[in-house]
Protein backbone atom coordinates (compact mmCIF):
# COMPACT_ATOMS: atom_id res chain seq x y z
CA UNK A 1 0.00 0.00 0.00
CA UNK A 2 1.42 3.24 -1.06
CA UNK A 3 0.58 6.25 1.17
CA UNK A 4 -0.23 9.40 0.16
CA UNK A 5 1.89 11.98 -1.52
CA UNK A 6 -0.64 14.20 -2.46
CA UNK A 7 -3.66 15.40 0.10
CA UNK A 8 -7.04 17.68 -0.83
CA UNK A 9 -8.40 19.87 1.06
CA UNK A 10 -11.71 21.73 0.21
CA UNK A 11 -12.37 24.42 2.54
CA UNK A 12 -15.34 26.47 2.94
CA UNK A 13 -13.65 28.73 5.64
CA UNK A 14 -15.73 26.75 8.39
CA UNK A 15 -14.10 25.81 11.36
CA UNK A 16 -14.67 22.35 10.42
CA UNK A 17 -13.05 22.92 7.10
CA UNK A 18 -10.06 24.86 8.75
CA UNK A 19 -9.78 21.72 10.88
CA UNK A 20 -9.96 19.61 8.19
CA UNK A 21 -6.96 21.76 7.02
CA UNK A 22 -4.57 21.49 10.13
CA UNK A 23 -5.34 17.85 10.21
CA UNK A 24 -4.18 17.19 6.55
CA UNK A 25 -0.68 19.73 6.65
CA UNK A 26 0.15 17.50 10.36
CA UNK A 27 -0.28 14.59 7.89
CA UNK A 28 1.40 15.47 4.91
CA UNK A 29 4.61 16.31 6.97
CA UNK A 30 4.99 12.80 8.67
CA UNK A 31 4.23 11.83 5.14
CA UNK A 32 6.58 13.42 3.03
CA UNK A 33 2.97 15.19 1.19
CA UNK A 34 2.00 18.49 -0.19
CA UNK A 35 -1.77 19.49 0.59
CA UNK A 36 -3.66 21.11 -1.98
CA UNK A 37 -5.76 23.57 -0.99
CA UNK A 38 -9.42 24.30 -3.01
CA UNK A 39 -12.22 26.60 -2.34
CA UNK A 40 -15.28 26.33 -4.43
CA UNK A 41 -17.42 29.53 -5.08
CA UNK A 42 -20.60 28.27 -5.54
CA UNK A 43 -23.79 30.29 -7.56
CA UNK A 44 -25.71 32.23 -5.23
CA UNK A 45 -29.68 31.92 -5.56
CA UNK A 46 -31.14 35.03 -5.10
CA UNK A 47 -34.03 36.54 -5.96
CA UNK A 48 -35.05 35.44 -9.88
CA UNK A 49 -34.38 36.28 -13.61
CA UNK A 50 -35.33 40.21 -12.64
CA UNK A 51 -32.38 40.10 -10.01
CA UNK A 52 -30.35 40.56 -13.13
CA UNK A 53 -26.87 38.59 -14.91
CA UNK A 54 -24.88 41.98 -13.68
CA UNK A 55 -25.81 41.78 -10.39
CA UNK A 56 -24.80 38.29 -10.20
CA UNK A 57 -21.86 38.45 -11.24
CA UNK A 58 -20.97 41.45 -9.12
CA UNK A 59 -21.77 39.39 -6.09
CA UNK A 60 -19.68 36.33 -7.42
CA UNK A 61 -16.65 38.91 -8.24
CA UNK A 62 -16.49 40.17 -4.60
CA UNK A 63 -16.72 36.79 -3.14
CA UNK A 64 -13.89 35.32 -5.19
CA UNK A 65 -12.04 38.50 -3.93
CA UNK A 66 -13.02 38.00 -0.44
CA UNK A 67 -12.26 34.33 -0.71
CA UNK A 68 -9.11 34.55 -2.90
CA UNK A 69 -7.74 36.80 0.32
CA UNK A 70 -9.21 34.47 2.86
CA UNK A 71 -7.26 31.64 0.99
CA UNK A 72 -3.94 33.39 0.89
CA UNK A 73 -4.11 34.04 5.27
CA UNK A 74 -4.65 30.51 6.02
CA UNK A 75 -1.64 29.16 3.83
CA UNK A 76 0.37 31.90 4.88
CA UNK A 77 -0.74 31.03 8.43
CA UNK A 78 0.71 27.26 7.66
CA UNK A 79 3.07 27.19 5.37
CA UNK A 80 6.38 26.92 7.71
CA UNK A 81 4.10 23.95 8.87
CA UNK A 82 3.91 21.96 6.12
CA UNK A 83 4.69 21.64 2.02
CA UNK A 84 1.73 23.40 0.95
CA UNK A 85 0.96 22.43 -3.27
CA UNK A 86 -1.54 24.24 -5.19
CA UNK A 87 -3.67 26.64 -3.82
CA UNK A 88 -7.01 26.58 -6.24
CA UNK A 89 -9.79 28.71 -6.11
CA UNK A 90 -12.89 27.81 -8.55
CA UNK A 91 -16.48 28.66 -9.22
CA UNK A 92 -19.47 26.22 -9.69
CA UNK A 93 -20.70 22.97 -8.02
CA UNK A 94 -18.14 22.33 -5.01
CA UNK A 95 -19.24 18.39 -5.88
CA UNK A 96 -17.66 18.45 -9.19
CA UNK A 97 -15.26 20.79 -8.97
CA UNK A 98 -13.53 18.60 -5.75
CA UNK A 99 -13.15 15.99 -8.10
CA UNK A 100 -11.62 17.85 -10.72
CA UNK A 101 -8.93 18.76 -9.18
CA UNK A 102 -8.61 15.64 -7.06
CA UNK A 103 -7.46 14.43 -10.79
CA UNK A 104 -5.71 17.71 -11.42
CA UNK A 105 -3.41 17.47 -8.36
CA UNK A 106 -3.15 13.45 -8.62
CA UNK A 107 -4.33 13.23 -4.96
CA UNK A 108 -4.56 9.79 -3.17
CA UNK A 109 -6.22 11.55 -0.66
CA UNK A 110 -8.79 14.15 0.50
CA UNK A 111 -9.28 15.68 3.66
CA UNK A 112 -12.56 17.66 4.33
CA UNK A 113 -14.68 18.63 7.11
CA UNK A 114 -18.06 17.65 7.52
CA UNK A 115 -20.55 19.81 9.45
CA UNK A 116 -22.65 16.35 10.98
CA UNK A 117 -25.86 17.46 10.25
CA UNK A 118 -29.02 14.98 10.39
CA UNK A 119 -32.48 14.74 9.44
CA UNK A 120 -34.27 17.85 7.42
CA UNK A 121 -31.35 19.76 7.69
CA UNK A 122 -29.09 17.73 5.64
CA UNK A 123 -31.53 16.65 3.21
CA UNK A 124 -32.27 19.94 2.62
CA UNK A 125 -28.99 21.80 2.50
CA UNK A 126 -27.42 17.89 0.74
CA UNK A 127 -23.87 17.47 1.83
CA UNK A 128 -20.86 17.88 -0.33
CA UNK A 129 -19.34 15.35 1.80
CA UNK A 130 -21.14 12.82 1.51
CA UNK A 131 -20.98 13.14 -2.19
CA UNK A 132 -17.56 13.34 -2.34
CA UNK A 133 -17.31 9.74 0.04
CA UNK A 134 -19.49 8.09 -2.34
CA UNK A 135 -17.65 9.54 -5.42
CA UNK A 136 -13.59 10.15 -5.08
CA UNK A 137 -11.71 8.16 -7.26
CA UNK A 138 -9.37 8.01 -3.78
CA UNK A 139 -9.94 7.56 -0.05
CA UNK A 140 -11.52 10.22 1.58
CA UNK A 141 -10.99 11.42 4.83
CA UNK A 142 -13.63 13.26 6.77
CA UNK A 143 -13.00 15.58 9.96
CA UNK A 144 -16.29 15.87 12.04
CA UNK A 145 -17.10 18.33 14.05
CA UNK A 146 -16.61 18.32 18.06
CA UNK A 147 -19.78 19.01 20.24
CA UNK A 148 -20.46 22.07 20.74
CA UNK A 149 -18.61 23.53 17.45
CA UNK A 150 -20.36 25.29 15.27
Amino acid sequence: MNLPKNILVPIDFSPFSEKAFDYAVALATKLDAKVHLLNVVGFPVMGGPELGVTMIASVIDQLTKDNQSALAKLVDARRSSGTIGEVMLRTGDARDLILRACEEVNADLIVMGTHGRRGVTRALLGSVAESVVRTAPCPVMTIRAQKGTK
